[in-house]
């Protein structure tokens, strides 16, 4: 799927809260960067990861699931393999009747997933990382893919 600059900005922008489904606690893990990273950039990012229930994280109390979480959340971030994506949506449409996004991370793609959560109106994004999309487009990645911290004219 191909999704259009336009409609990830918008889904960035409108979104305050992210649930971060599958998070770790291991700082070389893909889950964990990118949690911290969109914790660092303002967004309340809430760790959702039953193995590590009840530990801190970026500020938050990870929770053992999204039935967990008390407060409303704008957009579920998945980290988990797709055959899994199906009971983590119908939850997630359960728990947060405002959910604006659920946004499956690369390599993470469900069909099944993806219509229901749309029948609901709730905007889906597969296989691609907010991350890299929020770097890309609001200016923090260079055409070589990392930021060098330099201004210059020169780049």
């Amino acid at each position: 799927m191909t999704y259009s600059d336009d409609l990830l900005k918008d889904v960035l922008k409108r979104t305050k809260s992210i649930a971060v489904v599958g998070v770790s606690m291991n700082p070389v893990r893909p889950s964990y960067f990118v949690a911290r990273y969109m914790a660092l950039k303002g967004y309340r990012v809430i760790p959702v990861n039953p193995g590590h229930a009840g530990k801190m994280l970026f500020g938050e109390k990870i929770r053992g699931s999204l039935s967990d979480i008390e407060t409303p959340v704008d957009m579920v971030d998945i980290f988990r393999r797709s055959e899994a994506v199906p009971p983590i949506v119908d939850e997630a449409l359960a728990q947060f009747p405002e959910l604006q996004t659920v946004w499956m991370q690369i390599g993470v793609e469900n069909a099944e997933a993806a219509a229901t959560a749309e029948a609901r109106g709730v905007t889906v994004i597969q296989n691609l990382c907010p991350k890299m999309e929020y770097q890309r487009l609001f200016g923090e990645l260079r055409m070589g893919g990392f930021a060098t911290g330099v201004i210059s004219s020169k780049l």
